[in-house]
This record gives C-alpha cells, structure tokens and sequence, in this order.
C-alpha cells in the first residue's frame, strides 16, 4: 500500500514539474532595473557619432558623448550595439554648447552663468516606428562668476553629459 501511494505522490509531483515547465516556456518575460520597455524583438541598437554643429565646439566632446551613450546603452539593456543601423537607433548633434551670465547684481555684473548644452536627437525603432522620435534635449548647470569657465568646464560638461542621456534613454526607453 505504501509503495502505491508513494508511486502516486511521485506521479503527481512529476505532472505538476512538467507542466509547469511546459507553462513558462511559453511565455517570455522581459525584466529590467532600469524600468525600460525595449520591444523583445529588438536585438541591436546602433548609436551614430554625433555631430558637433555648436556654435562654439569643444573638440572631444562629440567622440564623450557618443562614447558615453554607448556605454550607457550597454549597461542598462541586453541589446547588442551594432556600427550599423541597428533595430533601434540612435542619431544625435550637438546644437549649443554655451555659457551666459544668468544673474546681474548690479550694472553688467553677473554673479552666476549658466552653461547649456543642447543636442538634438532622432531615435528611429525599425521595430515599431511608432515610437520613434525626434526632439531636442537640453540641460544646463550653474556656477559662480568668480570662477573661471575652463577651470570648471570638464565636471560641468560630465554632469551635464549623464543627466543628457538619462532623459534620452528615458524617453526611447520608458516612454515618458
């Protein structure tokens, strides 16, 4: 008697195992830290190199970006970035890059700048075209006329640059 019932627990057990392994392996999930929402079809995402058309140009800050949205690209998604078009992709440059003096005291003298850079973006899903776009993005930092713009430059331009990114991934990617 025992070893019939033993048989049936152990029938049971193997239905149940199988058909769940039956069951989620027809269903795909796709998980993300990131709260994206990137189409399971899509496999590869292409990030051309921006284009620096600023009126003021600071050289390596086309080749930063572009290097840093890869990267950005390559941490938060399983995608595979491609040097050709891709699923998605990626097109950007770089419209302003500029300081201006944003709070006068008194006669001309500022006591704070703004530094903006604006880069205009076109995003092109080949998965579903619905969701592409093109828009421009801009973020700014201030910081005290006292001091000197070259001097404050590179971590002004790496803030800037990671928030720049974050609202370009947030809007391909979550859709905001």
């Amino acid at each position: 008697m025992k070893s019939r019932y033993t048989r049936y627990v152990m029938h049971l057990f193997l239905s149940f195992t199988a058909s769940c392994v039956l069951c989620t392996s027809c269903f795909t999930l796709k998980y993300s830290t990131t709260g994206a929402s990137i189409p399971p079809e899509a496999r590869t995402v292409s990030v051309q190199y921006f284009q620096n058309q600023a009126t003021y140009i600071e050289p390596a800050f086309a080749q930063q970006l572009t290097d840093a949205f890869r990267d950005y690209l390559q941490s938060n998604t399983n995608l595979v970035i491609v040097n050709d078009i891709g699923d998605l992709d990626f097109e950007g440059t770089i419209t302003g890059y500029d300081t201006k003096p944003t709070a006068i005291v008194s006669g001309d003298i500022a006591s704070q700048n703004r530094f903006t850079i604006t880069v205009r973006m076109k995003f092109t899903n080949y998965i579903i075209p619905d969701q592409s776009f093109e828009t421009s993005f801009s973020r700014y930092e201030d910081y005290s006329s006292t001091q000197d713009f070259e001097n404050v430059k590179t971590n002004l331009t790496e803030k800037i640059q990671v928030l720049m990114i974050e609202d370009i991934f947030n809007r391909a990617f979550v859709n905001w």
